[in-house]
């Protein structure tokens, strides 16, 4: 057995060494020895990052946009890569430029990518099989839906793993998430760690990202599920009809040269949620194996009646079961989007055995980071942070707020650099259709010019005709600065208004020109809330 870990990936303890000649059999490589390598030489984990390698690692030398990682394999052999995945290109590279003499063996294969995943999973011992694997893809929603489905497993009693886009929780311990869905190494090491801590679920969120890329191939999920599909990611995808390909990748089998018979991702029983047109779509695609969902379309097999608000913003509705009978569903978050969400999770959770009285009482507990998250520091208007950085989303949550607030609306909005371009004016519009102030700032300008971003937001916000704003609108507010941003917004509110502040939710930075600092907006808002309380109360100078 082998012991080790890497320094930024969560791996389990122990892994039974693999052959390196059963791995390239099973994935039809050839397999190339240099040095004293032979073909019992054995693995004992896998990476992509040559930083991250330990001791009998698999380093995966993948070709890239601008660099071949074959240009990196010697530095994962010097610390202890005992073979390589690579293609033809990489091979000629290691053969010229790792020493004579040096034991390595070198698996070669037309497209390596298309069979990372299954190399990882036979590498941690198929960890996918020894646990039941869910995943949830979606434009929006995502992250709730799989807060309320762990939180739903867990009132049943079972042991679960939450991966995603806020964190990775594991038997209880936390990590933050650097991707929505981590690379095929680090995802199958993070299973094989999940199964060595006695888990029997993993809630996963999986990205069109990683569907197109294939970073979840080798994971075989019991289940997948589908929460709806709006602009977002056109920066990777050309098309909507792309994007929409590569999400139902979890759903329906995709022929590929290169597939490796048994390491398709597609799902064993799909969930998917019919309320809008790609998700009918997907209904349809997939057939009557589909268990559908839906707040609109009474026809599908789970249905959400009415919405009952509460003075908190949560709501009661009435559900229909496939069988036809009712229960009561307490939904903690406002939105028919999150009773959309709630309702998917309960539909999952049936499916994966659950009791819906057990999957009710779980999804009324939960919490969400960043998704509509309340600042109460006291004060008589409502702040509200939540991640929506979309224009589908911005619009539904906007709607929400303002179908429950008395008072008017403020919306700190940006958008993200080196990011779908084109949804930058429509998150501006989106805004100023809802907002009676707009304060357009920087959200992630990562490597891009802050005020292009900007100016592209502000101009679809500018460009929203006075008929379709709110009575009494102001005009569009521009505030690069986004403490100050915040700032202003809070300062405007009055009793019974809203502020939000969307776009980031749960993150806690803020990346520009390369860096990253601190920045997480509720600590802002609140520290907002608490200045503006001091101006508007000040204390006595008592020196």
């Amino acid at each position: 057995m082998s012991e080790g870990t890497s320094r930024s990936v969560l791996r389990p303890r122990s892994v039974t060494p693999v052959a390196v000649e059963a791995i390239a059999t099973a994935v039809s490589a050839r397999l190339d020895l240099l040095g004293e390598a032979t073909t019992s030489s054995t693995v004992t984990g896998a990476t992509l990052r040559a930083q991250d390698v330990t001791p009998g690692d698999l380093f995966a030398a993948l070709p890239g946009a601008r660099v071949h990682g074959a240009q990196f394999a010697v530095d994962a052999i010097d610390a202890g890569a005992s073979a390589v995945l690579t293609d033809s290109a990489g091979a000629s590279v290691l053969k010229t430029s790792v020493p004579p003499g040096t034991p390595v063996a070198v698996l070669v294969h037309p497209d390596p990518r298309s069979v990372l995943g299954a190399v990882s999973a036979r590498v941690y011992g198929d960890p996918s099989r020894r646990l039941r694997l869910i995943g949830i893809t979606g434009t929006s929603g995502k992250t709730t839906s799989s807060y309320m489905l762990e939180s739903a497993l867990m009132a049943a009693g079972h042991r679960v793993g939450l991966i995603g886009t806020v964190e990775t929780r594991i038997a209880g311990e936390r990590q933050p998430s650097s991707l929505t869905t981590p690379e095929a190494p680090s995802l199958q090491a993070m299973l094989a760690a999940m199964v060595e801590q006695g888990v029997d679920t993993v809630v996963m969120e999986v990205s069109s990202h990683a569907l197109a890329l294939g970073r979840v191939r080798g994971a075989h999920f019991a289940i997948g599920a589908f929460t709806n599909l709006s602009q977002d990611h056109l920066d990777f995808h050309p098309t909507m009809l792309d994007y929409f390909e590569a999400k139902s990748r979890l759903f329906v089998p995709v022929p590929s040269e290169h597939s490796v018979p048994g390491a398709s991702e597609h799902a064993a029983r799909a969930v998917i949620c019919v309320d809008d047109e790609w998700g009918e779509r997907l209904a349809a695609m997939v057939g009557r194996g589909a268990v559908t969902t839906s707040t609109r379309h009474s026809a599908a097999a789970w249905f959400a009646g009415p919405s009952r608000l509460r003075d908190d913003g949560s709501q009661t509705v009435t559900v229909r079961a496939p069988m036809g009978e009712n229960h009561t569903l307490s939904v903690p978050l406002p939105g028919r989007y999150n009773v959309a969400n709630a309702l998917t999770a309960l539909a999952v959770a049936d499916a994966a055995g659950v009791s819906v009285p057990d999957a009710a009482r779980g999804i009324a507990e939960v919490r969400v980071p960043g998704r509509v998250e309340l600042v109460d520091r006291g004060q008589d208007f409502l702040a509200v942070v939540d991640y929506a950085h979309k224009p589908a989303a911005l619009d539904a949550v906007i709607a929400t707020l303002r179908g429950q607030a008395t008072g008017r609306l403020a919306v700190v909005v940006g958008a993200g650099g080196n990011r779908d371009m084109g949804k930058r004016p429509l998150m501006g519009a989106a805004a100023a259709r809802g907002a009676y102030l707009v304060v357009v700032t920087d959200d992630n300008p990562r490597d891009e010019d802050p005020a292009l971003i900007r100016a592209a937001v502000r101009a679809g916000a500018e460009g929203v005709d006075a008929d379709e704003r709110p009575v009494g609108a102001q005009d569009v507010v521009e505030i690069g600065d986004r403490a100050a941003a915040i700032a202003h917004a809070v300062r405007w509110a009055r009793t019974g208004d809203v502020v939000l502040v969307a776009g980031k939710g749960h993150e806690t930075g803020q990346e520009v020109a390369g860096v990253k600092t601190p920045f997480d907006d509720r600590t802002v808002v609140a520290e907002a809330i608490d200045a503006r309380a001091a101006e508007l109360d000040p204390q006595e100078d008592d020196t």
